[in-house]
């Protein structure tokens, strides 16, 4: 008997075991589903080369479950079907409908997303073919009834049509999601138009365009160099014109996506392992139209918007603040007539982005389209492209027109009667202003040669140059025992004559190199601009701040040089670099996880601390920004440049300035408006760079919110009031670390960038914050410069296209109010 019950008990489990292997085979490696089949939750198809799987995910920081497509891991989602009617629980099945339909199912079996194609054959099956697409085929010739390929999300793969047909003007577009945590379609878009000369548009709410590519010639966007590669156009029988995104870069497998926020961004493959990931960037410029109707936009000039020839601005008042969205109009009228021999003729602009709306002609030469231009009253420019479109005219207003340094084609702009005669008057004069300008050039560079020799010799005659700045630092009470001198010989080979490969970077007052001494150490050295009299002031008080300061989070002074008309100031070797260099570069922002962004935040608070309340003399940086912070092989943060330092006496809490210097995005109100600063002004630039740990975003960038332009602290103010924070948080370490301490750390933020001074909390607070010390944190007031007062006047967003308002611009020198 007991043999017989473990006789049944071994078989029991064998076919257990069978059952289970099955069920196993059957999810993980069959790449069909025919009628009668179905996958649940926790279940998947693969395509045959198993690139590619189908099946139930849940976004991050989301409990819906969504039937989706992803490459080789769940973090790579290519296509949702059920984006805007989410599962709630894990009990949904897909299968296909008795009429023939790919359908989803929730736990009732009622139908929460459909194919939705009208009559078709019973028998159809559902592949998952090794481009990724899922193909729905009907009747014993497996015609295709229906594909993904054709129901695009937010991602374009290789094989994949964006798609216009101009009969019927049916078009397949991609459609951002809502939010990193919700695929339902979202406020971007990305699709073809203008068939008979296709151009790329991306859309604000389907509608609103905020940047266009120009028209295709056959091999590239007219308007978009950054857009060269990978991309090409095709057409069908039927009427539709397609665009496609190929491999490139000798890639394995490659993905172009629309972000929730707006951006293009690619990520390449080799040998199944991402090697790149990056959002497309732009300028200004590329925003649709921001110069308005007849004005051009040059990223490369200031301001970035001026009207073509021939005309002026619309609304001057407007214009001078910035707000270029009206335009310019004609000064003189074309007159289209031809008078006394004379007539209208064309003023060439180069490497250009063409305008909106463009005509197509027949003509096959350039002087062909040049007359019939001419010939047409209407016609206010035209451009000429060898490479594939060839004639192009407009007859409108011009706009969304744009100049690059290189691309583009040749735009020529129409003149009128009076204005064409005064630029042929013009031309006959420039070879004698040319003759008389080279001529007084030279004289003038000769007496100025001749000044500059006897003041710099009578300058040397008065100053003993190694003996001045030795004066100027006994003034200060540094002890020249305490702080070694450099030989500038030894300054000279340790960075080979100072050489380009060297330099590390660039400011205000010099530039800094990377060194090594001849006992093997490597250092870095400030060397201090011979130009800047201004930074002569900032070098001796650097010197004087530093020297007197010791602390494992600021850089260490090893010592300076102040031979000649040298000053040289050499501190330790930052492998790492700044913290920018990381923080902001979508490859290497990877290296930081949420520990090691904690352990930055942390560290620099503990910096300030020390210089506000632990060290022997009490002092306030005043331009804390992320480039100012050094890191170490270890990520350990320095703080570093001291050069606007201001040190006070210990029964001082806060000073005034007539001269504000310091970087805009980082300091705060009162010291920008009235010239206030304390050690509530460091707070404030503190909690700037904390809330850029977090996000991964720069302040200096907008972004947009409702149609309005914000800055980094009105869209982080924007999220807390809807309770969203997990949208501010950088996806790199959404999934790490405690999600509480990351939101405890963005409240932190909140708090040290609050408008008013008072209600921010002082260094020694943030500390005890940071180690939970203080269990209940205040709720945080509206932070200062929400919103961005630069007069942009566009419903558009920057941040889509990765944008800098204001490229940590400093602040030299304002008088405070």
């Amino acid at each position: 008997m007991g043999f017989r019950i473990r006789s049944l008990n071994l078989n029991l489990i064998n076919l257990l075991l069978m059952i289970s292997i099955f069920h196993l085979i059957l999810s993980s490696a069959m790449d069909t589903i025919t009628s009668g089949q179905f996958i649940r939750d926790h279940d998947t198809i693969n395509s045959e080369n198993r690139d590619f799987k189908l099946g139930f995910f849940s976004p991050q920081n989301s409990t819906n479950r969504y039937v989706g497509i992803w490459y080789l891991s769940q973090s790579n989602i290519i296509w949702v079907a059920n984006r805007n009617q989410p599962l709630v629980d894990a009990f949904g099945t897909v299968t296909i409908s008795s009429n023939g339909n790919i359908v989803i199912l929730d736990k009732q079996n009622m139908s929460v997303w459909s194919s939705n194609i009208s009559n078709i054959a019973t028998n159809s099956t559902v592949k998952l073919l090794n481009t990724g697409n899922l193909v729905l085929s009907g009747g014993k010739t497996g015609t295709t009834i229906w594909e993904s390929f054709q129901d695009p999300s937010d991602i374009m793969v290789p094989k994949m049509k964006l798609s216009i047909n101009k009969r019927t003007g049916e078009k397949v577009k991609i459609t951002s999601w809502r939010s990193s945590s919700d695929p339902s379609l979202g406020y971007y878009s990305y699709s073809l138009e203008r068939p008979d000369v296709p151009e790329s548009f991306f859309w604000f709410n389907g509608t609103r365009p905020y940047h266009r590519t120009g028209p295709w010639n056959g091999s590239t966007f007219l308007g978009s160099p950054t857009m060269s590669t990978g991309w090409s156009v095709g057409h069908e029988d039927d009427g539709t014109v397609y665009l496609t995104y190929n491999v490139e870069n000798n890639a394995d497998f490659a993905v172009m996506g629309l972000s929730p926020q707006g951006q293009l961004w690619i990520a390449y493959w080799n040998n199944k392992r991402e090697v790149l990931r990056q959002g497309i960037k732009g300028t200004y410029c590329d925003l649709y139209g921001i110069c308005g109707a007849f004005g051009s936009c040059s990223a490369q000039s200031s301001p970035i918007c001026s009207c073509l020839n021939g005309y002026e601005p619309k609304n001057l008042e407007e214009w001078n603040r910035q707000n270029w969205t009206s335009g310019c109009v004609r000064k003189k009228p074309l007159e289209c007539a031809r008078v006394a021999d004379k007539q209208e003729g064309f003023v060439k602009l180069e490497n250009m982005k063409v305008p909106d709306f463009l005509e197509r002609s027949t003509s096959v030469t350039e002087h062909n389209c040049r007359t019939e231009c001419m010939n047409n009253c209407t016609c206010v420019a035209y451009a000429f492209d060898l490479n594939g479109i060839g004639c192009m005219q407009w007859g409108g207003d011009l706009i969304d027109i744009q100049s690059f340094s290189i691309g583009g084609v040749d735009l020529y702009i129409r003149l009128s009667l009076t204005e064409n005669g005064n630029a042929e008057k013009h031309s006959r004069k420039r070879t004698i202003i040319i003759a008389i300008t080279v001529t007084m050039g030279i004289i003038t560079l000769t007496a100025c040669a001749c000044f500059l020799w006897r003041l710099t010799a009578k300058y040397a005659g008065e100053t003993d140059s190694d003996s001045q700045p030795q004066r100027m630092i006994n003034q200060d009470e540094v002890k020249m025992d305490d702080l070694p001198l450099f030989n500038f010989e030894d300054l000279v080979i340790a960075t080979n004559n100072f050489h380009s490969s060297n330099k590390l970077g660039h400011g205000g007052f010099g530039s800094v190199y990377k060194g090594q001494l001849r006992d093997g150490q490597q250092i870095a050295i400030k060397r201090l601009s011979k130009a800047s009299r201004q930074g002569q002031e900032e070098f001796m008080n650097e010197v004087v701040v530093i020297s007197k300061l010791q602390h494992r989070n600021l850089v260490r002074l090893l010592g300076c040089c102040i031979q000649q008309a040298e000053r040289i100031l050499i501190y330790e070797y930052m492998h790492n670099k700044s913290l920018d260099a990381i923080l902001f570069d979508s490859i290497k922002k990877k290296e930081l996880d949420w520990q090691k962004r904690l352990k930055i935040i942390e560290g620099i608070s503990r910096g300030l601390l020390y210089l506000h309340r632990d060290s022997r003399i009490k002092i306030i940086h005043r331009d804390l920004k992320v480039s100012n912070i050094l890191l170490d092989e270890e990520l350990n943060p320095k703080i570093s440049d001291f050069g606007l330092a201001k040190i006070f006496r210990s029964n001082e809490d806060q000073a005034n300035t007539r001269r504000v210097a310091g970087t805009y995005g980082y300091i705060s109100p009162e010291y920008a408006m009235q010239g206030l600063f304390s050690e509530k002004s460091d707070v404030f630039s503190f909690g700037v760079l904390v809330l850029e740990i977090v996000s991964g975003r720069s302040n200096c960038r907008l972004y947009n919110m409702e149609r309005k332009s914000q800055t980094l602290l009105g869209y982080v103010w924007r999220l807390w009031n809807e309770s969203n924070l997990v949208s501010f948080i950088d996806s790199e370490i959404q999934y790490q670390g405690s999600y509480e301490d990351i939101l405890r750390c963005i409240h932190i933020g909140l708090l040290c960038v609050q408008e008013s001074a008072k209600e921010r909390p002082t260094m020694a607070n943030v500390v005890s914050m940071l180690r939970c010390e203080i269990d209940k944190l205040p709720i945080p007031r509206q932070p200062a410069y929400i919103l961005n007062e630069m007069g942009f006047n566009h419903e558009s967003t920057l941040e889509t296209l990765g944008l800098h308002s204001a490229n940590l611009v400093s602040i030299s020198d304002i008088s405070g109010r």
